[in-house]
Formats: C-alpha cells, structure tokens, sequence
C-alpha cells in the first residue's frame, strides 16, 4: 500500500525558522555584548549571567513538570530569557536577584499565560520592573570601568542632590545629566558607542549590541522597522525637547538600554504587532513613552517601561491594523 500524506487546505507557506533556530540566532547575537560585558565588568557578570540562564531553565522545567506539561527546555527560549535578564542587571547585583528574577519572568510572566508564544509582556523586561521596584538600591549601583571612574568623579559633584554616591559613580549618571542639562557629565560619544560608561552588563557596548541585531537582521529573524523606528523616534523627541543639541540627542541612543532594547526587546515575537505597519506605530510609540520619561520623568531611564506599556498596547493596534486577506487587496470586491 502507497504511504498516505496528509495535507492541509492551501495556502501554503514554509518558513526555515523554527523556535529553536530563532532562539539559537539570538543566543549567537548576544554573545558580542556578553563578552564585552564581561571584560568590562570581570567574571561576576559572567557569574550572574550564568546564574540566570540556570534559573531560567530550571524554573521553567519545574513549572512544567509540576503541571505535568512537556517540557520545553530545549528550545532555548528559557536561555534566551536568562541570558536579557543578565543584561538588564548591573554587574553588582546580589546573587539572589537574579534568581528572584528568573521566577518572575519564568513563571509569572511567561508560563503562568501558557509558555512560549502565549505570554502578552517580555518577561525580561517584566522581571527587570519588579526588580527595580524590589530591589531599587542593588538595580540601580552600577560599576563602571576603572580608567573611566576618575573622569566620572570630576563631574558628579551636584550633578542632583539626591543621587548616592555609588549612584553617581554608575550608569544612571549620563542619563540624569541629560535630563538636568549638565553636559559635562555626559561621555563623549566613543565611550558611550564602545562600553567606556557605567551601566547593566549587556547594555553598555552599543557596538557589540548593534553587531549582534545586525546579525539577526542578516538571517532574517527581525526586520529594521522597530530598531530604527524606535531609536529614530527617541533620538528625534530628545533633540526637540531636550534642548542639548545634535551630538548630546545622538550619544543618548547608545546610553541606558536604548540600543538592547530596540533590537532586542521590542522586537520580541509574541509580544509586538503582526503586521509592519503595526510594528511601526508600535515602535514610535515607544519612543515617545521612552524619551518623555528619560526628559521629564522622575526615573532617567524610560526604555523599559516604553516597551512594557506598548505590549499593553498591542491587543488594540492588531485589531485596527490588520494585514490584507490572502488574495484580497484594496481593489478586491465581494460578490
């Protein structure tokens, strides 16, 4: 007897990407910021990075095997969630809070909605918000390189009264000097384009982050709509309204998690628009949340909170940009 094939009504499509080899890409995209982190930083952002990923994994088989579903662990989309979660922390982070992360973004964020494809937030980026609500004072200490903290220390002083000195010595103080006009605590723009600044581990090379979102642009996994749409919309509120100029308004996009966020973040399958029209408005959105709360908001980062509001936001772009019906176009009539 003939072998029977079972095939499914048309259209058909075929895809080379599958969850594993998205995630797979991902992960090779992300190595370049994770070694530059790490020589940046030293080996505790390797430890805490490493410390994610395990969390992630194994809170993930956990909660599968508890609710007896399969597993899913192999599809590495519980690595890739670890390994964004390292990069959203400062190198000085306790152990225990990224392990308090992993559970967030693991179980509350993701699985508790139905696994991978289901959830309707970045877990991260989710986990991250709780973090910096949890944890404010080991979210927001960060360490900058050595040759960089002298220079750093010559410009701090009044920057804003309210801000520690370990504070002042981290990241947040680029961010706040763009927002309070004081421009000689801004980097110069090669500091900020290579890592020479303070911040979370993953975020500070814009370099090694634009290398890695190039290569998922190359192989077809994300396309340059939000990255540009998104970065283009930040760079251009922050010139407007902020008042520094072309170069302060340009060095602000490799500043925070600006770069990590546009390539890395929003572009998150599950959790932005369907269509291209939608992504679009989708990013300038996001750019605007993200440049009004780093202006003139009480927090100088806005970047993840900008993402995390236009998730909320994509039930209702989906609804009123919808994709063409196959077969169908403007000039289709119904008969």
């Amino acid at each position: 007897m003939e072998k029977l094939l079972n095939v499914s009504s048309s259209p058909h499509a075929y895809k080379q990407h599958s969850v594993g080899t998205i995630m797979k890409d991902v992960i090779i995209a992300l190595i370049p910021a994770l070694l530059v982190g790490t020589y940046l930083f030293g080996l505790r952002a390797l430890l805490l990075t490493i410390v994610c990923v395990v969390s992630c994994v194994a809170f993930e088989a956990i909660w599968q095997t508890f609710t007896h579903q399969s597993l899913t662990i192999k599809d590495l989309s519980a690595v890739v969630t670890g390994l964004l979660l390292a990069f959203n922390l400062p190198a000085t982070a306790p152990v225990y809070v990224p392990i308090v992360g992993a559970f967030v973004a693991i179980v509350l964020a993701k699985q508790c909605f139905g696994g991978v494809g289901q959830n309707f937030i970045n877990p991260a980026l989710a986990a991250r918000a709780f973090l910096l609500a949890a944890y404010p004072q080991a979210m927001t200490s960060f360490e900058v390189p050595e040759h960089f903290i002298g220079q750093v220390n010559q410009v701090t002083t009044g920057v804003v009264g309210a801000v520690t000195a370990v504070d002042a010595v981290g990241g947040a103080t680029p961010l706040v000097a763009l927002k309070t006009g004081n421009m000689f605590a801004m980097p110069t723009l090669l500091d900020a384009f290579l890592g020479n600044i303070g911040g979370c581990l993953g975020e500070v090379s814009a370099l090694a982050i634009l290398l890695g979102g190039l290569y998922l642009i190359y192989k077809k996994v994300i396309t340059w709509h939000i990255p540009v749409c998104y970065l283009g919309t930040l760079f251009l509120m922050t010139l407007i309204f902020g008042g520094h100029g072309v170069q302060a308004s340009f060095t602000s996009l490799f500043l925070g998690g600006a770069m990590l966020g546009a390539f890395f973040m929003a572009t998150d399958y599950t959790t932005n628009p369907m269509t291209i029209r939608g992504q679009i408005i989708f990013a300038v959105c996001a750019g605007v949340i993200a440049a009004v709360i780093r202006l003139f908001g009480g927090y100088p980062e806005g970047v993840s909170y900008s993402i995390l509001i236009m998730n909320l936001a994509v039930p209702l772009i989906d609804k009123f940009v919808k994709p063409v019906r196959f077969g169908g176009g403007k000039s289709c009539k119904s008969h």
